[in-house]
């Protein structure tokens, strides 16, 4: 269940009701009593004896909306015509199309944007394949590739009930940084082919976003197509989750006037993202980072749950002092907990084992590993992915930009350092002045920054000599 009311349980109630004084007093008391939070009202149809309303309603969850609408169903005088749920209502259809950049009103357009004229630039891109970028969707054009293992919160439901979540991700795309995204759910899970397929449907994209894989087969995926393609390749789970956990650190450190280098870390999760972020982390300079995951500490050594060869290394390259026990065992001591796995495993007895000035990045979504509200009073800074709190963070951030960035240098690859670059650029928005213990990460609207990151990963990707 959610904590409180939010748009994406927002209903709209087609009301019909008995055109006397006090009826919307009524339904408005009916509705709050049921907890839920008023919001648009629109007249309909206005006639003697009844007015027909559409009223909209966010709620905690489905349980939640079926709770209002029978609270409503008890008003003397009213009649619910139709229940439209609003977050249905965006997806109808789809949440994207293609648009045509050229208009073709005539004759003389279709001889240049088809036949004849098309051929002079196919027999150009043949001579100069690099032209591809210039005459074609390639350079701004990123494919957003899943098969449906790992989405959201909601695990394993396939490459079809993906479809939704990585239509929202090419909205994204476009929305914040101008890049043109397509989705392209693929129906295997056999690595070997997922990698050749990807691998022959990559010519007309400049780079390529993975979305939504298992670990471990994401790793294995990702570094494959990176040794075989000559473009970006970019698991966004795992890297645009941990440049923006980076930034938020580095924003961290300006507060607390620390080297974030020196901190003591504990990790929660050694999926995708806890893996990348412990391994973005230790490579950005910090030496002592734990990581657990359901059965506990990772540490070198460790037999139980050690199912796979990158959960190995893992325990090999963390914990240096080589804790052994539980989560609670991990943070003694520690300087920032960042969780990226599952909700409410976290107590403030914990918490309260950390050290002055506690940071809590409890990132697991929808429900966070503590509720803020239980944690808020005994740290110092706290975060989480969800929008409704302060400190959000979320790979929104760091994606467009990155990507923006890479497309307009026709980048050949990426590298440890453009993520880095990104994650100071997204943390660097945040003037001295502006930084407090509420705000260390800016907001995802903020559009400086997408262009912000772009600017800095296409000028590192120069230095880096990965620019065509």
């Amino acid at each position: 269940m959610g904590y409180v009311p939010s748009p994406s349980y927002s209903i709209t109630l087609r009301l019909e009701i008995e055109n006397r004084i006090g009826m919307f007093a009524k339904i408005a008391s009916a509705i709050s009593s049921a907890g839920g939070d008023l919001g648009s009202i629109d007249i309909i149809k206005v006639e003697k004896k009844r007015v027909i309303r559409d009223i909209t309603v966010n709620a905690r969850d489905e349980e939640h909306e079926k709770k209002i609408i029978k609270a409503l169903k008890h008003v003397e005088g009213v009649k619910i015509l139709r229940v439209m749920d609003r977050t249905f209502l965006v997806h109808e259809g789809g949440k994207i199309g293609i648009h045509n950049k050229v208009e073709v009103k005539d004759r003389e357009d279709l001889s240049r944007v088809y036949t004849p004229g098309v051929a002079r630039v196919c027999l150009d891109i043949n001579k100069n394949p690099n032209h591809v970028y210039r005459y074609t969707i390639k350079g701004n054009t990123v494919a957003v590739i899943t098969d449906g293992t790992a989405v959201l919160g909601l695990g394993n439901i396939g490459p079809d009930a993906a479809m939704p979540v990585m239509e929202g991700k090419c909205m994204l795309f476009k929305e914040f940084g101008g890049v043109d995204a397509f989705p392209i759910p693929i129906k295997t899970t056999d690595v070997d082919e997922l990698v050749s397929i990807i691998k022959k449907i990559s010519t007309p994209f400049g780079g390529i976003n993975l979305e939504d894989i298992a670990a471990p087969r994401c790793f294995e995926i990702e570094r494959r197509l990176r040794e075989e393609l000559d473009i970006p390749v970019i698991h966004d789970d795992q890297h645009g989750t941990a440049i923006v956990v980076l930034a938020a650190l580095i924003n961290v450190g300006r507060i607390l006037k620390r080297d974030i280098r020196e901190f003591k870390v504990v990790i929660s999760g050694a999926g995708a993202a806890g893996t990348a972020t412990a391994y973005m982390l230790l490579d950005y300079g910090i030496k002592d980072i734990i990581v657990c995951d359901k059965t506990g500490i990772l540490y070198e050594g460790r037999i139980e749950d050690i199912n796979y060869q990158y959960k190995k290394e893992l325990a090999l390259r963390t914990n240096p002092r080589k804790i052994k026990g539980s989560l609670t065992d991990a943070l003694e001591g520690a300087d920032v907990f960042i969780g990226l796995s599952a909700p409410n495993i976290l107590k403030p007895e914990d918490i309260e084992k950390m050290a002055k000035d506690r940071v809590v990045f409890a990132l697991a979504n929808p429900d966070p590993e503590i509720a803020p509200e239980l944690a808020m009073p005994i740290v110092r800074i706290m975060a989480t992915g969800r929008s409704d709190y302060p400190n959000q963070i979320n790979n929104v951030l760091a994606f467009p930009g990155l990507f923006k960035g890479l497309l307009e240098v026709r980048a050949k690859g990426v590298d440890k350092e453009i993520f880095f670059s990104a994650a100071n650029a997204i943390a660097y928005t945040i003037r001295e002045e502006e930084l407090n213990e509420d705000y260390i990460i800016p907001s995802i609207f903020n559009k400086k920054v997408a262009q912000a990151v772009s600017n800095a990963v296409a000028e590192k990707a120069k230095k880096l000599k990965l620019a065509r």
